[in-house]
């Protein structure tokens, strides 16, 4: 079989063949991985981003965490799963020993390894996970569009942390994958949502197209003189989902006192931050990483019953013997998702 993978503490990734995975031992399922969409975290290990450094230990590894398949074999004490299921992948592995484990808070666990970063992922023809990992799928939604589960269950999980309520004026802050689904489930729960980028016309016209309210470039006003002409006033909630820092720092700035600001992207910089400012006003910074399990339900049924415009992510298709191809399109403002197709005894090209 061919997988993408991630060989080398460097820049790129390289696509080779493989031997297909034996049988899945205990509690473990076989997929044929029907797509696999390209993530953030895919393009930083590609780019090898600081912060990365924790994979050099699994190399090589097959990257690729969101995905879709089609069950083959099930392993030895594996009960919800049976051959010819649908199934979505949720990618995070959590240890179960440790206090938030224990204390029923997965998403807290400092242990945690993610399928197709410290483990091979979904960027192959096949791939073996764990069970516990698997959700199935409902047959009215296809496993293209299914394959959107995990980020956009990270997009419901930003919105849950920012405790939105409806009727909140609320900015986004990049209209990436992971943007573009906080800004569509923040108007979904009635929230009135201003999406910005900055050079991103093509993936806000994408925007649109799903039906958010108000898009805005700002590589043609400033953030403060938009949200001024949207709102008329400071807003009650941003979320962050750009990566860089100045985002954070205009974000604050837009905020009303009391408001509540969300990092949702992944840095390579530091903040610097005028703190007595920030708590006379009472500004609450929150984090948001991975996903619920809570989540990652909710993102399933979205996407069943709102597939027509969340299908909207994906913008291209490209077979996974293109992957390396694929990389250099998902590092553009070109594209939103770009998803991975496995194709039946694939090979090289």
């Amino acid at each position: 079989m061919i997988a993408l993978r991630k060989t080398a503490a460097a820049f790129g990734v390289e696509l080779v063949m493989l031997d297909a995975p034996s049988a899945p031992a205990d509690g473990q399922i076989l997929i044929d991985v029907a797509a696999a969409g390209i993530c953030g975290s895919d393009v930083h290990a590609y780019e090898w981003t600081p912060g990365y450094e924790f994979m050099t230990a699994a190399m090589p590894v097959t990257i690729g965490h969101e995905f879709s398949g089609i069950v083959r074999a099930v392993g030895p004490k594996v009960s919800a799963f049976k051959c010819g299921d649908r199934v979505v992948c949720w990618p995070t592995v959590n240890c179960g020993k440790c206090h938030a484990c224990k204390a029923g808070r997965p998403e807290g666990c400092q242990g945690r390894r993610t399928i197709g970063l410290h483990m091979d992922g979904g960027f192959a023809d096949r791939v073996i996970v764990p069970a516990a990992n698997c959700r199935l799928v409902p047959d009215n939604l296809s496993l293209e569009i299914a394959a959107l589960t995990e980020p956009l269950s990270v997009a419901i999980n930003a919105v849950d942390v920012a405790e939105l309520a409806p009727g909140d004026r609320v900015v986004v802050l990049g209209p990436g994958p992971i943007g573009l689904g906080v800004a569509w489930v923040a108007q979904n729960r009635g929230a009135e949502v201003l999406l910005a980028g900055f050079n991103d016309e093509v993936r806000l016209e994408r925007a649109r197209e799903m039906g958010i309210a108000h898009c805005v470039d700002l590589s043609g006003e400033s953030l403060a003189d938009a949200v001024d002409g949207i709102f008329g006033q400071p807003v009650d909630c941003v979320i962050e989902a750009t990566g860089a820092v100045v985002s954070v720092t205009g974000g604050l700035a837009v905020l009303r006192s009391g408001g509540i600001l969300v990092v949702a992207g992944i840095h390579s910089a530091n903040l610097t931050l005028e703190l007595t400012r920030f708590v006379r006003e009472k500004k609450q910074l929150r984090a948001a990483h991975d996903t619920t399990a809570r989540a990652v339900e909710e993102a399933i049924r979205l996407l069943a019953n709102h597939s027509d415009e969340l299908s909207r992510l994906i913008t291209h298709r490209q077979p996974l013997s293109s992957g390396v191809e694929a990389f250099a399109l998902a590092r553009s403002r070109q594209a939103v998702k770009v998803m991975l197709l496995p194709q039946p005894n694939g090979t090289l090209s």
